[in-house]
């Protein structure tokens, strides 16, 4: 139960952050890089020591370090100024520092070694325009560089690159040395799924032979940047290559959780990123997963984003059929029936609430309301209308009214398009994941984000309202409990004078 509502409290604190433009999709979170922190700088500059080990301060570790080069700063120091500088490293006359400064006039400086080799990337880096294609040209030629920081540097400039800016390097990519990256084991997961990311921008298919012998065939290595090599192949089949994905990942109940999540991962890369596959064969993947009830909960909040709304009946079947071990399917699917705009939906949150009214409960008290926005036209290749879409969702519905019998999972006829995640929408897992003792073993997404963002703002839901005094209740019931339980740890509770004679 407590991570159950842990995963309520967090679903409800993403919902009211702040939506951000998404990075590479599948990096791993990258730290600040060496350019990004000299922005937030009074001054950097190129120095050396003047100190030697014998002559420094022992007691302070302030050593005397003489400008060469600055770099930002200009109003604040000169170059041949020798300023006090502190550093407990090793120090000879003439090493070379990188020097950054805060807090004028009186700059605090920290200090970074330098090699002659990282010198000049730093300058060059530092010296780049702010055009993020300039950017990704100059830090491709340091990805596996030698030097481990210049090329950790580098790779984290391009995992806080969004999507689409990565796209305009395009052909411009070393095509042949991507091929080779993903094929080397030695290769990390973290490097592995960008390069997988960039060959699908630059890549053919004429590469889809080697991405589908590793699919079906995937190493311990190859597993752990599974998600990007899905999406890369997917990007270069493009609509063909859904069935296979289908057949090893998704409809396959043999197949590892952590695969089928990254399956998933891939494809709702392609549904929000991706612009190669349409979103009505991507839906056709996610209606399969509806079939294994224990990862139904993963793709719901999806399909209410895509505005798929012919999943009605299958999820009151989904509600009533999941038991006290299997009951977090049940705030989602709830979610799901309150954004859809079908009067069918309404009828069977009322029927479901007679069944479990405190699930429907939850689902009001810690999500917002439905607010339905604007279309952003690339719903779908189509760019059908809303009325569109509402009818072919009543068509769906009465068909699958009318059949009363399961979609086909096997040989979809999927012609369709990673979260770093759902994202903090309305129609959030709640109290779902958590409860999985196996999610741990799912792949990294990041984007840096991985917290996902600016792109899921032209979704059909947003969070733009919140029960206030639900929240304020919340809020204040839980201040009341931290109260009470530090007085207890402090006081040992209440003492009772003992009884007198």
């Amino acid at each position: 139960m407590a991570g159950r509502g842990l995963a309520v409290a967090l679903g409800i604190l993403l919902t009211l952050l702040p939506a951000v433009s998404q990075a590479c999709p599948f990096c791993e979170s990258v730290q600040q890089t060496i350019r990004q922190q000299s922005l937030t700088m009074d001054a950097v500059v190129i120095a050396s020591s003047v100190d030697s080990h014998l002559t420094r301060n022992l007691d302070t570790g302030i050593v005397k370090m003489k400008i060469h080069q600055v770099l930002r700063g200009g109003e604040l120091v000169k170059v041949d100024q020798v300023i006090d500088a502190i550093y407990y490293g090793d120090v000879k006359v003439g090493r070379r520092f990188l020097l950054s400064g805060v807090d004028p006039p009186e700059l605090q400086w920290s200090c970074l070694p330098l090699t002659e080799d990282f010198e000049k990337y730093i300058i060059g880096a530092i010296n780049l325009k702010e055009d993020p294609l300039s950017r990704l040209r100059y830090f491709r030629k340091f990805l596996e560089n030698d030097d481990r920081l210049i090329s950790r540097d580098a790779y984290d400039e391009f995992a806080s690159t969004p999507y689409e800016e990565m796209m305009k390097l395009g052909a411009e990519m070393d095509h042949d040395r991507l091929v080779e990256w993903v094929q080397n084991p030695e290769i990390g997961a973290d490097r592995r799924r960008l390069y997988f990311t960039m060959l699908g921008i630059c890549g053919s298919k004429d590469d889809l032979p080697m991405l589908e012998a590793q699919l079906r065939t995937p190493t311990k290595s190859v597993s752990s940047g599974l998600d990007a090599l899905i999406a890369c192949y997917l990007t270069l089949a493009g609509e063909k290559g859904l069935p296979l994905i289908n057949e090893l990942f998704i409809t396959n109940k043999k197949a590892p959780f952590k695969e089928t999540y990254a399956a998933i991962m891939a494809i709702r890369f392609h549904g929000t990123d991706g612009g190669v596959i349409p979103r009505s064969a991507l839906v056709e993947s996610l209606h399969a997963v509806l079939e294994r009830p224990e990862l139904a909960d993963m793709v719901i909040p999806d399909l209410a984003k895509w505005d798929d709304w012919s999943q009605v009946n299958r999820m009151v079947k989904l509600f009533k059929d999941a038991d006290e071990k299997k009951n977090w399917v049940r705030v989602p699917v709830v979610n799901y029936l309150r954004a859809c705009p079908l009067p069918e939906a309404q009828k069977a949150i009322e029927e479901l609430e007679k069944i479990d009214p405190g699930a429907v409960q939850r689902s009001k008290a810690f999500f917002p309301i439905p607010i339905r926005s604007k279309s952003d036209g690339k719903d779908d290749q189509a760019s059908r209308t809303r009325k569109e879409r509402f009818e072919k969702s009543k068509r769906a519905l009465v068909s699958e009214t009318r059949s009363d019998k399961a979609r086909p999972v096997g040989g979809l006829p999927i012609n369709g398009t990673s979260l770093k995640v759902a994202d903090a929408s309305f129609v959030a897992t709640g109290d779902a994941t958590a409860k999985r003792n196996h999610s741990d073993d799912a792949p990294q997404l990041t984007t840096v984000a991985s917290i996902p963002g600016a792109k899921l703002l032209g979704s059909r839901i947003l969070p733009n309202q919140l029960n206030p005094w639900n929240l304020t209740l919340v809020m204040v019931m839980g201040l009341a409990s931290l109260c009470i339980g530090i007085f207890l740890v402090l006081t040992g509770g209440r003492v009772f004078d003992p009884p007198k004679a």
